[in-house]
C-alpha cells in the first residue's frame, strides 16, 4: 500500500513540475510578445492564445500536487472538534467524495477532448491549433487528481490501521504543510 502511495505522490510531483515549467514558458511567451511589440513593432500572433492554453494546462496539472501538499482551501471546523479515529474517518469520507467528483470530471473532460479528436477541431485563431492537444491536459490533470485522492484515502487507511497519526500530525495535515 505504501508503494502505491509513493507512486501517486511521485506522479503528482511530476505534474506539479510540469505545471511550473508551463508557467515559465507562459511568462516567457508574454515577455517575448511585449519586447517584440515595444522594440520591433512586431507580434507573435499566438501569445494570447497559447498563454491561455498554458494557463488551463498548468491549472489542471497542478491540482494533484496541490492536493498532496494540502494547498487547497479546506474547511477544518470538524477537524477541530473531532480527534483520533473519528478525524481519520472524516478524512476518508471527504477524500472519497473528492475521488468520485474527480472521476466524473475525468470522464467529462475526456469526452470533451475526444470530441475534438473525432471532429478534428481547430482553433479559430491564426494558428489554427488542433484543439485536442491543449484539451488533452484537462482529463490528464483530472485523472492525476483522482489518483492523488486515492493515495490520500490509502494513506488515511494506513494511519487508521497502524494508529500512527498523533494529534499534532493530524492538525498539521488538516491545515496544510
Amino acid at each position: 500500500m505504501q508503494k502505491i502511495i509513493q507512486v501517486c505522490d511521485y506522479i503528482s510531483n511530476a505534474g506539479g513540475m510540469l505545471s511550473g515549467i508551463m508557467m515559465i514558458v507562459g511568462v516567457l511567451l508574454v515577455l517575448i510578445e511585449i519586447i517584440l511589440r515595444t522594440m520591433f513593432n512586431m507580434t507573435l500572433y499566438i501569445a494570447e492564445e497559447y498563454s491561455g492554453y498554458l494557463m488551463a494546462a498548468m491549472t489542471f496539472l497542478g491540482l494533484a500536487y496541490t492536493l498532496k501538499e494540502k494547498g487547497h482551501i479546506r474547511m477544518v471546523f470538524l477537524h477541530t472538534v473531532l480527534t483520533g479515529r473519528a478525524r481519520i474517518l472524516l478524512d476518508i469520507y471527504a477524500y472519497a467524495i473528492g475521488l468520485v467528483f474527480c472521476l466524473l470530471l475525468t470522464l467529462t473532460t475526456f469526452e470533451f477532448f475526444w470530441d475534438s479528436v473525432i471532429s478534428n477541431s481547430r482553433s479559430m485563431q491564426i494558428s489554427e491549433t488542433y484543439l485536442a492537444i491543449p484539451q488533452f491536459f484537462l482529463p490528464l490533470g483530472s485523472c492525476l487528481m483522482a489518483l492523488q485522492f486515492a493515495a490520500e484515502i490509502l494513506r488515511s487507511v494506513l494511519h487508521l490501521r497502524l494508529g500512527t497519526m498523533d494529534e499534532a500530525q493530524a492538525e498539521s495535515n488538516a491545515l496544510g504543510r
